[in-house]
């Protein structure tokens, strides 16, 4: 043998000894913010998703928080490296629930599945594919865990067990189906185990309790703080038919004023582009021949503008040539797939749409297909292979998991250095987003999902919207509308009706312009719901104050305020809204439910009929009442209802007192259209009762005022 050859076989070999002897040494342990650890072993992957994090910690307001103690000793985790990947197993008590994954459909609560946290277009059953996929799952024990990689993972959540010589014997009798034969009869292991394939070391975040509601707080604030979207993207949004041009626009939005029906934002679909799959970014002049005017008129009616587009960038596009250096390998509807990894990518995307569409008037964007072409069937091949290659280095795989991340991010930057507010739509997003104000949604469309997943949304720092489209019936319609109305946006997509679906819910009669015969009472009954959604925006509002400076989810699960009560383990179709409302929607199958409030006395917002909590009861909902309960000790800040909101708006409140002691509301204040609030320009007003009599202190640095409390209301 060559004595070079020998020389470079020692080389790998003491490579690989010291690779793997770095990587099997215990996990270094670092406190990385109050009530945060980072575990690290071996060598962590360079495109995680914390590294596209730009926001800091919100150290000041964590420190707040109260000191917690892990329910497990932390160097009972064990990471183990091999040429395979990492496998990490966490300790795992018979008695916790798991939650989370992110936008999770098909699964609620995750303990004993195994979950596949995988971007892809079209979520389904309960494996864990969803548009926004995240490595982090929280336990009602007090805990999240947050594995930092952008490869596709897959975690045991209890579902394994190894061969350590005890031995489980059944009682030998067999099933009588598949399902009983196959089934994975015993216990949750003591441990979840993650596989994390293709990497040379993992970093893996602890989020301390000490209860669940203080872990969400602790994964927020650490990624910044919770959006807070300009206050008008609380309203109501409609998107208007894919074909429409700057005529029927301007016609659709006469009909919202004209019929006195809220609506803050008019959604555009793709035909406003000359080409859209892959996109333009060009206004298309035979549908939209003054554009810039078209936006003013919008704007003098009290009507944002947002645009549709995804992010492949079509060859008449005249963001082609620049980008086409610093793509990927591979195309998308023959279009580019910006690296958006490589800062100055994103520049030159940013760039050309602050100048053409962002300082023109346009208030927000609609980021379509960024997730992935659907990997449950074979024919479904629209998007980038995972064996692509991007400049930055970054791969397919990789890619794909935290395209929305990049994505959004590269947009939202541009109003961020502009101080202007928006609240975007997009379709897929990871970890780490929880400061970015944009609204996920998806084209499935089963209603008890879209609930499931606004209770999932919580756990994982996301915004999720259940849009409505067509129904099945008026029924369907109503119970949809109600729950887009007890959601973080209330959105209508009618990218392919020609009319609203009020006035028609068959989509082919309602392209022919053939509308129902109770059209009118529909429209009444819509407009009703669509009042008490601009009711609610104050109130709304401040829980999103309360999320981007305490972490606190706006929407989330039971399980969160009430982690110790067996009964919301498994409730995924209520959710509570800020800190004192219980939202518990119906579908079209029923004209009533059946209704779980925990502990304390609830009351019935249509009925005022006080309930004592840690009971069950069937509540019924008519198509025109909200189904919510307010908790009491609760101060309910209603506003008289307005079409539209604008930063002259000042809202009329009627506060409603629920019970004998409330607690202080607190109403957070400012300009809601710019940054400014980060620099100490907002108010609180604490509103209280006492004595019978409500009372209102303001304090803060804001010189307007959005609030005027005109009445005052008791209900025992």
């Amino acid at each position: 043998m060559k004595l070079t050859t020998r020389f470079a076989l020692l080389f790998v070999l003491l490579h690989n000894i010291s690779f793997f002897a770095i990587a099997q040494q215990p996990p270094q342990v670092a406190t990385v913010a109050p009530g945060v650890k980072k575990l690290t072993s071996g060598l962590p992957e360079k495109f995680s998703p914390y590294s596209f994090c730009s926001e800091k910690p919100v150290v000041a307001e964590m420190s707040r928080l109260p000191e917690a103690k892990l329910p497990f000793n932390v160097n009972d985790i064990k990471i183990n490296v091999s040429d395979r990947g990492a496998v990490i197993e966490i300790p795992l008590d018979n008695e916790e629930q798991l939650y989370g994954f992110g936008l999770q459909m098909g699964s609620f609560n995750q303990k004993g599945l195994r979950k596949k946290p995988i971007v892809n277009d079209n979520p389904s059953h309960d494996l864990g594919y969803s548009h926004a996929p995240m490595p982090f799952y929280v336990s009602n024990k007090g805990y999240g865990i947050l594995v930092n990689t952008s490869h596709y993972t897959t975690f045991y959540c209890g579902s394994t067990a190894k061969n350590t010589g005890a031995v489980h014997v059944n009682d030998g009798k067999s099933g009588n189906s598949v399902e009983e034969l196959y089934k994975n009869d015993r216990p949750a292991s003591g441990y979840v185990a993650v596989d994390v394939p293709g990497v040379q070391g993992v970093e893996v975040y602890i989020f301390e309790g000490p209860d669940l509601i203080n872990v969400l707080q602790r994964y927020n604030l650490f990624s910044g703080g919770g959006a807070l979207p300009a206050m008008w993207g609380l309203g109501v949004k409609y998107r208007v038919k894919a074909d429409f041009n700057q005529q029927q626009v301007g016609k659709m939005a006469s009909y919202f004023r004209d019929n006195q029906i809220p609506c803050d934002v008019l959604g555009l679909e793709p035909k406003w582009q000359t080409t859209a799959y892959s996109c333009s970014y060009v206004w298309n002049k035979d549908f939209f021949p003054d554009h810039d005017k078209f936006i003013d008129t919008m704007k003098t009616k009290g009507f944002h503008i947002n645009l549709w587009e995804h992010a492949f960038v079509n060859p008449k596009s005249p963001l082609y040539v620049p980008l086409k250096i610093k793509s990927g390998d591979y195309l998308v509807w023959n279009g580019l797939v910006p690296d958006f990894v490589d800062p100055s990518a994103g520049k030159l995307f940013a760039d050309y749409h602050k100048d053409t569409f962002v300082l023109k008037g346009i208030s927000g964007f609609k980021m379509d297909e960024c997730d992935n072409s659907n990997l449950t069937t074979g024919n479904a091949t629209w998007s980038f292979p995972e064996h692509s290659r991007f400049p930055s280095g970054i791969n397919g795989e990789q890619m794909h998991q935290v395209f929305g991340v990049v994505y959004q991010k590269t947009v939202y930057n541009i109003y961020k250095e502009l101080n202007i507010r928006t609240f975007l739509d997009v379709r897929a997003s990871n970890a780490f987003a929880s400061s970015y104000p944009a609204s996920l949604y998806s084209d499935t469309y089963d209603h008890h999902e879209y609930i499931q997943m606004i209770s999932n949304s919580g756990f994982s720092g996301l915004i999720w919207s259940p849009e409505v489209r067509e129904s099945k019936s008026v029924a369907d319609l109503m119970r949809r509308s109600q729950t887009a109305v007890l959601s973080a946006q209330t959105l209508y997509n009618s990218w392919y009706l020609q009319n609203p679906p009020w006035l028609q819910i068959n989509r082919d009669k309602n392209n022919k312009n053939e509308f129902m015969e109770n059209a009118k009472a529909v429209e009444a009954d819509v407009r009703k719901l669509l009042n008490f959604r601009m009711s609610l925006v104050p109130y709304l509002y401040s829980a999103f104050a309360d999320y981007h400076s305490k972490g606190i989810p706006p929407f989330r699960a039971l399980v969160v305020d009430y982690p110790t009560d067996p009964k919301v383990f498994n409730i995924d179709d209520e959710y509570m809204i800020g800190q004192g409302i219980l939202a518990a929607p119906l579908t079209e199958n029923s004209d009533e439910r059946k209704v779980y409030l925990p502990a304390g006395n609830w009351y019935d917002f249509n009925t005022r009929k006080k309930y004592p909590g840690g009971q069950e009861y069937i509540i019924k909902t008519s198509y025109t009442e909200l189904p919510i309960f307010v908790k009491e000790g609760t101060i309910l800040p209603l506003a008289k209802p307005v079409e539209y909101i604008n930063p002259e708006t000042r809202f009329e409140l009627t506060c409603y007192v629920y019970g004998d002691e409330p607690k202080p509301f607190s109403l957070f204040e400012d300009d809601g259209v710019t940054f400014d609030f980060e620099k100490g320009k907002y108010n609180n007003l604490s509103l209280s009762y006492q004595h019978g009599k409500g009372g209102v202190k303001k304090t803060g640095a804001f010189k307007g005022s959005r609030y005027y409390v005109k009445n005052w209301e008791v209900i025992r």
